[in-house]
């Protein structure tokens, strides 16, 4: 939670960590799990009122998140204190789980679904044994993890700024929240727009959905404008006229197109390949370089057309 008065991190810095949570969510839930998870939270399940006993409240809040999750045998018990973070979970052996929140959110009630959604996933993950390496990376995966499932909107909606106050929850910045929440949106078909209560959170949706978007524009998928197909054509003659060494990688990657893409790579020598991260989950796929080719994601199972 950042305090009141200090600046919101913007933009896309963890975009390779949040990209990585991703592909490491399917390969561990795997495909059909992942697609049990259509529906969001919705916002009456975890409205707050002001005249709803604050205890009785938030135990009803984290048993929606429980639910939600698929975590039937998991009791979490919630309490109050004064901290410097928005929450914080014990992760034991369980079934009970201890969870701690901010005890500002004693009197802002309307935040309590987004804090009780980041830390019940960390149970859901922490009973997985899925995590990345290292603390920040570990709750980047979580925040993805929660907005992917349907459950992080919510961490997204929590954000908000003005001149004078500032408030945002989470370890993503909002428009990674928002392009996660867009990548589920063109999965699921599940757009979350319509519950957002804060027009910054509307605002930074907007700008991850073009991110999202522009996922799928990138060489060598058909989608790719005028420019990729150019760079992607200059790097293929390159490639062709000077193989790669049998295990070695020439071509696109970090740097050679636009801020966010252009991650593609040859490899050979002959037949020459092209590998290239899927759109949807960002495994890596390798095809032929023939020109026209139809690919599906062995891991999400998305198909994408290719001119190789």
């Amino acid at each position: 939670m950042t305090a009141p008065g200090i600046a919101v991190e913007h933009g896309f810095p963890h975009l390779a960590t949040v990209r990585s949570a991703l592909t490491a969510l399917y390969r561990r839930l795997s495909y059909d799990t992942v697609r049990t998870f259509p529906i969001s939270v919705s916002a009456a399940e975890v409205a707050f009122p002001d005249d709803e006993d604050l205890y009785l409240g938030v135990q009803r809040v984290a048993r929606v998140m429980v639910q939600h999750l698929r975590l039937p045998d998991a009791r979490m018990i919630v309490s109050f204190r004064e901290m410097r973070h928005a929450g914080n979970v014990e992760l034991a052996a369980g079934p009970e789980y201890f969870i701690e929140l901010n005890s500002r959110f004693k009197e802002h009630r309307r935040d309590v679904g987004a804090a009780l959604a980041h830390e019940v996933t960390h149970v859901y993950l922490h009973r997985l044994g899925l995590e990345l390496p290292g603390t920040r990376d570990n709750e980047i995966l979580t925040d993805t993890a929660a907005a992917y499932l349907g459950a992080g909107w919510l961490l997204l909606d929590a954000y908000r700024e003005s001149s004078v106050s500032s408030q945002k929850l989470g370890y993503l910045t909002p428009e990674e929240f928002g392009y996660v929440l867009a990548k589920r949106a063109l999965v699921f078909d599940d757009d979350p727009a319509p519950r957002f209560t804060s027009p910054q959170a509307y605002e930074a949706y907007a700008q991850g959905m073009a991110q999202a978007r522009d996922d799928a524009r990138q060489p060598p998928l058909v989608g790719c404008g005028w420019s990729g197909r150019r760079r992607y054509a200059r790097d293929r003659r390159r490639a062709q006229a000077d193989p790669p060494r049998p295990g070695s990688r020439t071509g696109g990657g970090p740097g050679t197109g636009r801020a966010f893409g252009g991650e593609y790579a040859f490899e050979g020598p002959a037949p020459l390949r092209v590998s290239f991260p899927c759109p949807t989950c960002h495994q890596r796929i390798r095809v032929p370089v023939r020109g026209r080719v139809r690919a599906r994601c062995g891991l999400c199972r998305t198909v994408l057309e290719c001119d190789t």
